[in-house]
């Protein structure tokens, strides 16, 4: 029975069973309901693994060259109030001095606090 059930989102353990409604894993303790994954939304991380939210700021750590200008986003850049998008640059902001464009969330550390 445990071959039908996805393995624990937490700690990966094949061990799950279910408890009326929702999924259990022996192991850790988590509960969540079937079909409520976290794998319809993907983990945007920064450049050193921090998770990455709507709405955090974030540092960039590298000169980036603007496309299509001659303008450079130099290192140390902070860029507030980020929001998440899908595609190859992950990142759509403000940047100070250059406008709106898209990051990549590789060139990103963010800002704690």
């Amino acid at each position: 029975m445990t071959d039908s059930l996805p393995p624990c989102p937490e700690c990966s353990s094949v061990y799950t069973y279910q408890v009326d409604a929702l999924l259990t894993c022996p192991e850790c303790g988590h509960e969540w309901a079937p079909g409520a994954g976290s794998d319809d939304a993907p983990v945007v991380r920064d450049s050193v693994g921090n998770v990455l939210n709507d709405g955090d700021d974030v540092t960039v750590i590298k000169d980036l060259k603007v496309k299509g200008s001659s303008s450079v986003v130099k290192v140390g850049t902070k860029v507030r109030n980020i929001r998440l998008v899908d595609g190859d640059h992950d990142i759509d902001c403000k940047v100070p001095g250059i406008g709106q464009m898209g990051l990549k969330s590789e060139f990103v550390k963010k800002i704690s606090g």
